[in-house]
């Protein structure tokens, strides 16, 4: 595991509470040391901070993702807006965490996100009517154009055409997405369906992202 985390007593317990668990663990304190760490080692994933000192989080996990390493990435915030939050998934991580936390939490969600990458299928392609989803470039296109979207759009939109046809509720989301209960990740789910059914919409015809009022969504063609 990597930590990059400028708070030295917080990086002495996830240390201490990784190590127990059987990980190795290496630390960085700020972005610039974490990054150059971070790409010339292997690792089952990243923690890591968004307020850091010489380059924020998001900026790392940016580099990161633009260089083709998938790592998973959880990230640690003190900052509790949706803004904030779905800044950090649009960069690429692949789950989040707030401050203050239990250590019996992080580890359930570094389970959870490196299970998903293990889990992911071979080279497929998802199809619902004119929409297609390359699993391998992890691309979108309707109609023949491609879809602009961010690694976190591409995630849920994955789920909603591998679950094409049924009812998807936003507890299904929440837990496929972010393996959590919480009322800021309701709105988080909102905030995703909404700008996936404006850039389906974009590109012309029939509407494919339904809501089925009181209980969730639907991807069909009708």
């Amino acid at each position: 595991m990597l930590v990059i985390e400028d708070d030295r007593q917080l990086c002495d317990v996830l240390r201490r509470g990784l190590t127990e668990q059987g990980q190795v663990v290496d630390v960085c304190y700020d972005g610039e040391e974490g990054l150059a760490t971070g790409q010339s080692g292997v690792y089952d994933a990243w923690i890591v901070d968004l307020q850091l000192p010489r380059r924020d989080g998001l900026s790392v996990i940016n580099a990161l993702r633009a260089s083709g390493n998938h790592v998973p990435v959880l990230i640690l915030t003190s900052r509790d807006t949706i803004e904030d939050v779905v800044a950090g998934l649009d960069a690429g991580a692949d789950d989040y965490l707030r401050k203050p936390f239990v250590f019996a939490e992080l580890e359930a969600r570094l389970r959870s996100i490196t299970r998903r990458r293990a889990d992911r299928p071979p080279a497929l392609q998802l199809k619902v009517a004119d929409l297609t989803f390359d699993l391998a470039t992890r691309e979108a296109h309707r109609n023949g154009e491609a879809l602009p979207l961010t690694s976190r759009e591409a995630a849920f939109l994955e789920y909603l055409m591998q679950n094409s046809g049924r009812v998807v509720t936003r507890r299904m989301l929440e837990d496929a997405m972010f393996d959590r209960d919480s009322e800021v990740t309701s709105n988080v789910v909102d905030v995703y369906v909404s700008r996936i059914r404006a850039k389906l919409g974009s590109r012309g015809g029939q509407q494919l992202l339904h809501t089925i009022r009181g209980v969730g969504y639907r991807l069909s063609e009708r």
